[in-house]
């Protein structure tokens, strides 16, 4: 569990370790349980429920003005969003 967690750069106490080791135990345990099913002829999936596209039609409308948009701004400068700077 150490040397995953040091791959993943995650900084974890001794609790933590020994808790997700127990959970990464019992992931492992499901995994074999799995792999000792007779899957053949089923075919590979990431959604049992044969959904395509969930999402609303994308259909053009009129854009926000951008005096609407940057009225709910905190900051503005030159007509365009101010916001802190990332270094």
């Amino acid at each position: 569990m150490r040397h995953v967690a040091e791959l993943a750069r995650l900084g974890l106490t001794d609790e933590e370790v020994a808790r997700m080791g127990g959970q990464l135990g019992a992931i492992l345990d499901s995994i074999e349980k799995i792999r000792e099913l007779d899957l053949e002829g089923v075919p590979p999936t990431a959604n049992p429920l044969n959904l395509t596209n969930v999402f609303r039609p994308d259909e053009p409308r009129e854009s926000l003005r951008r005096e609407e948009a940057l009225a709910v701004a905190p900051e503005t400068a030159d007509g365009m969003f101010a916001v802190p700077r990332i270094d």
